[in-house]
């Protein structure tokens, strides 16, 4: 079965105002300074990563914890989909493939974001980055892997998937394409003619498919 993983970030959703709204009060409630807007900029490192260039080692994982309930109220209720997103998930069901969503946001958190913006998946797998979303993309077969990073480039080779950029996150193309990105689209509404060329290619008459 032909199954299309996407990173969820920047990819299919715009999580950007809540995440910045989200870092904005997890800096009121420790007492330490964040430049949410710097953060917001630069998304695709884990959420640890990001936490360790405001707080001491010690207090990253504490930090963290309180940042995913902070989420929960105001990082899902800022999110919206991103343009084409809902129709590139389409074209992969409308051929009888498969969806993943494979990030590096908390599982939970990520699934209360896809049930807000009304996208539905097949899967969804959390707590992944770089390799680690090639691990679980080559565990479940995904011969496509989309994101917005060159850490989801990474992970999209680590599972001989076909790696597809989008411009969408803060990457530019030739980032990507450095990262190892087979193709980089300025969105996701450029998903659709792209993918029925790659599936008519693969998988010949099937490709009629509406």
């Amino acid at each position: 079965m032909l199954v299309v993983g996407f990173d969820l970030d920047m990819t299919l959703i715009d999580s950007r105002p809540g995440i910045e709204a989200t870092f904005a009060a997890l800096s009121r409630r420790t007492g330490v300074y964040i430049d949410a807007a710097l953060v917001v900029n630069r998304l695709g490192p884990t959420l640890e990563t990001e936490l360790a260039e405001w707080y001491a080692a010690e207090d990253v994982a504490p930090a963290a914890e309180q940042f995913r309930e902070l989420y929960v109220e105001l990082g899902v209720p800022g999110t919206t989909l991103l343009p084409g997103a809902r129709d590139a998930v389409a074209a992969v069901h409308e051929v009888g493939g498969r969806t993943l969503v494979v990030t590096a946001k908390y599982e939970p958190n990520a699934l209360l974001c896809l049930a807000h913006v009304g996208l539905d998946v097949d899967r969804v797998f959390g707590w992944l980055h770089g390799p680690g979303k090639g691990e679980k993309l080559g565990e479940h077969g995904a011969g496509v892997y989309v994101g917005d990073t060159p850490s989801d480039m990474t992970g999209a080779r680590v599972a001989d998937a076909v790696a597809i950029g989008v411009t969408t996150g803060p990457h530019g193309t030739d980032e990507l394409v450095e990262a190892g990105a087979d193709v980089v689209l300025g969105s996701l509404v450029e998903f659709r003619p792209w993918f029925r060329e790659w599936f008519r290619q693969w998988f010949g008459d099937r490709a009629s498919s509406p």
